[in-house]
């Protein structure tokens, strides 16, 4: 049974930062991709970005793009999130999550991914 974990949400200023972590156990990470998507209130769940099981490819959605980083430490078993310029509109709770099978592109499409966290919320204040 895959585990995914979040950690590193919190409450910050319009403009500044925040990195989100996801520790994963239960298989071989390294050959899954990784994703990022989050739901705000009242919202359906979105899209973020995603990467590849290997880091050498990425998708963002256009909302995000120039200002959040994902990346993946494999001897870790850990993705990220670097968040940077911080808007009110990103206020959400962040899931990571674990594409059901190995080796493929990252991809937008939460079908695709068959384990998720519990999440951690992220508060922008303006």
């Amino acid at each position: 049974q895959v585990q995914l974990a979040e950690s590193g949400g919190g409450l910050v200023q319009a403009g500044g930062s925040l990195r989100l972590s996801c520790a994963a156990s239960g298989r071989t990470f390294s050959i899954y991709a990784m994703g990022w998507f989050r739901q705000a209130p009242g919202k359906e769940r979105e899209f973020v970005a995603a990467i590849n099981w290997s880091g050498t490819s990425t998708y963002y959605a256009d909302s995000v793009k120039g200002r959040f980083t994902i990346s993946r430490d494999n001897a870790k078993n850990t993705v990220y999130l670097q968040i940077n310029s911080l808007k009110p509109e990103d206020t959400a709770v962040y899931y990571c999550a674990a594409d059901r099978r190995a080796v493929r592109p990252p991809s937008p499409r939460g079908d695709e991914y068959a384990y998720w966290g519990q999440g951690t919320q992220v508060t922008v204040s303006s």
